[in-house]
C-alpha cells in the first residue's frame, strides 16, 4: 500500500475522500495521472467543510463536474480536486415554468426534466454530456441556445463557505464565458426560467438535435467536446478543414476525420499529445489564415 502524502494524513473532511485517484476515470478524454485527493461532497455543508479545511491547509481546490471540458495532466496531481458530478443532486418544478437544478445534475438530464414538466427552452442541453454547474460556468451552449438565455439566477458559493445568488445579470455572460471565472465563485443551484411547450414536440426537437449530433460528430471517441472556441468572423472547424488538417495526429491524440472541430483520442493519447496537437494545429490555422484559435478545453 502507497504511503500517504502529508496533505492526505492532515485532510480531515466530512465528506467522501479518495487518495491518488486517476483522473482519467472522470474525464472525457479518458486522460489523466493520479489526483493527490478527490472529494466528493453531496451537500453545502460538506462543501463548505472541504474548503475550510484546504484554505487552512494552503491548497486551492480544483472543481471537476462530469470533466467534459478538461484535460488532465499525465503526471501526478498534487492537492484537493472537488468533483460534484451526481453529488450535488437534484431537480424540482417552481412556480411560473422554472426549475431549479442543482449543479451535479448533468445538462442532458435538465433538458428531459424539463421536458417532462412540457417547459421548452433546455433542448439545445439535451446530449451535452457536461453537468448544470459547469454549464452555468462556462455559459455552455449549442445549436443557437446557450445558458445565458434561459438562466433567471444561480446560487454560487464563495471560497470562504459563503452562499450568495447571482441574477442573470450578474453573471456578465458573453460567449463561453461567465463572471465567475474571475471570482472562482461554486455553482451550487441554477433557477432556468422557461415556457409551455407541448412536451412532445420539445421531445422531438431534442431527438432532432440528438440525431444531428450523432451523425456530425465523433460521439463514438474520447474527446472533450469543441477543441477550440469559436473565432470572431468565422468558425473553428471550417478553418482547420480548409487548412487540411482534418485527421491530423500527434501521438494518440488526432483532430477528428469526421469533425473537424474536435480532437480525439485515438486511443493511448496523453494530455502532452493534445497539447502539441492544439498548438500545432492554432499554428497552422493562423498560418494560414491569420485567425488564431484559442482552446476551449480547459488545460490543467
Amino acid at each position: 500500500m502507497r504511503d500517504l502524502t502529508s496533505l492526505q494524513k492532515q485532510l480531515n473532511a466530512r465528506c467522501a475522500l479518495k487518495y491518488f485517484e486517476p483522473m482519467c476515470n472522470h474525464t472525457s478524454f479518458r486522460i489523466g495521472g493520479e489526483a493527490e485527493i478527490m472529494a466528493f461532497p453531496k451537500n453545502t455543508d460538506e462543501l463548505a467543510d472541504i474548503l475550510h479545511q484546504a484554505k487552512e491547509l494552503g491548497v486551492t481546490p480544483r472543481i471537476l463536474g462530469a470533466g467534459t471540458n478538461v484535460l488532465a495532466p499525465d503526471g501526478f496531481l498534487p492537492g484537493v480536486v472537488i468533483c460534484l458530478k451526481d453529488h450535488l443532486d437534484g431537480m424540482e418544478l417552481l412556480e411560473g415554468d422554472r426549475i431549479r437544478v442543482m449543479a451535479g445534475v448533468t445538462m442532458t438530464r435538465a433538458a428531459v426534466f424539463a421536458a417532462r414538466q412540457g417547459l421548452s427552452g433546455l433542448e439545445f442541453a439535451h446530449g451535452i454530456p457536461g453537468t448544470v454547474g459547469g454549464g452555468v460556468f462556462m455559459n455552455a451552449g449549442a445549436y443557437d441556445g446557450d445558458i445565458s438565455a434561459v438562466l433567471e439566477s444561480a446560487v454560487v458559493m464563495g471560497a470562504d463557505g459563503s452562499l450568495s445568488e447571482r441574477s442573470n445579470a450578474d453573471m456578465r455572460f458573453s460567449y463561453r464565458h461567465s463572471i465567475l471565472e474571475e471570482t472562482g465563485e461554486i455553482v451550487i443551484s441554477a433557477v432556468f426560467s422557461l415556457r409551455q411547450a407541448p412536451p412532445e414536440r420539445i421531445k422531438e426537437k431534442m431527438r432532432a438535435l440528438m440525431e444531428k449530433r450523432s451523425a456530425s460528430q465523433p460521439l463514438e471517441l474520447p474527446s472533450a467536446g469543441s477543441a477550440f472556441k469559436r473565432p470572431v468572423g468565422g468558425y473553428a472547424a471550417a478553418l482547420i478543414d480548409e487548412a487540411g488538417l482534418k485527421g491530423y495526429r500527434v501521438g494518440g491524440a488526432a483532430i477528428s476525420t469526421k469533425h473537424a472541430g474536435f480532437a480525439v483520442n485515438l486511443g493511448g493519447a496523453t494530455a502532452a499529445d493534445v497539447k502539441a496537437l492544439l498548438k500545432n494545429v492554432s499554428d497552422i490555422v493562423y498560418e494560414k489564415s491569420g485567425i488564431r484559435l484559442e482552446p476551449e478545453v480547459r488545460i490543467w
